[in-house]
């Protein structure tokens, strides 16, 4: 066994696991004969690409308004949920039934017909890497999407993936940071812990390509600001694997609001 290290922007991360999903077992499952829920988020968008891509559906999809709230810096326009001021070009979340695209549709519509092999996809924003859990800005005053998910995993055990770059990453409780962030009196956007399947960096190179990888360093400048760098271990062939996996996403574009 052996170890090489890698660097990975957070662009090249979030088209990394987009690949890694679209490839993942009970994903390909659910889109022959069940419903996929791609919860429209900036990760998501990617995923929604390479699995819509996959099944031949790609046209009429854009992730360039693939979200409900976004993180920008202060000189850009945004409202204080996060929202852009112009939110009339967001087209709905992803929804396919047994292989088809429902153009249009969103979580609220299709929750209630959901069902045990269903899966949902939900984006993250804190992420504790050690407990593999992570947690969901919440700026709705009922909950919002993950809330609407949330029925489904529970009460009818529909699958939850959680699909999270490693530059989302946290260092306290989640738990204890939710509680305070919920309390009377604190302000900003609120945060709920959730239980699902955490779906990372690291989880997405090991699934294709069977090494063990654990973030080592990060940062950057230039372009590389939020990249991760990757410690990969495993037999030679993997390796070889793995670097070639990487060297595919490596030249992804950070992700823009521009219209392509």
């Amino acid at each position: 066994m052996n170890t090489k290290q890698f660097m990975i922007t957070p662009a090249s991360g979030k088209r990394l696991i987009a690949k890694a999903l679209t490839n993942y077992i009970p994903v390909q499952e659910a889109l022959e004969s069940g419903t996929v829920v791609i919860i429209a988020g900036t990760t998501n968008g990617y995923i929604a690409e390479e699995i819509l891509s996959g099944i031949g559906q790609i046209d009429g999809f854009s992730r360039k308004r693939f979200f409900r709230g976004i993180v920008l810096p202060p000189s850009q326009p945004r409202t204080e949920n996060g929202r852009l001021p112009d939110d009339t070009e967001f087209p709905g979340d992803v929804v396919i039934v047994n292989g088809k695209w429902k153009k249009g549709l969103t979580i609220f519509d299709v929750a209630d017909d959901l069902k045990e092999g269903d899966i949902i996809l939900k984006g993250a924003n804190s992420l504790d890497v050690n407990r593999k859990k992570a947690a969901i800005y919440i700026g709705h005053p009922q909950g919002g999407t993950i809330l609407a998910s949330l029925e489904t995993v529970v009460g009818r055990r529909v699958r939850l993936i959680l699909p999270v770059g490693l530059e989302k990453r946290v260092s306290t409780d989640l738990d204890e940071l939710a509680m305070k962030l919920n309390s009377p009196g604190a302000q900003g956007p609120r945060l709920l812990p959730v239980v699902g399947e955490v779906f990372s960096e690291i989880e997405a190179i090991s699934s294709l390509t069977g090494v063990k990888a654990e973030i080592v360093a990060a940062g950057g400048v230039a372009g590389a600001e939020g990249s991760i760098w990757l410690a990969v271990t495993g037999r030679d062939q993997e390796l070889e694997n793995a670097q070639k996996l990487i060297k595919s996403v490596s030249n992804e574009p950070a992700f823009s609001l521009l219209k392509e």
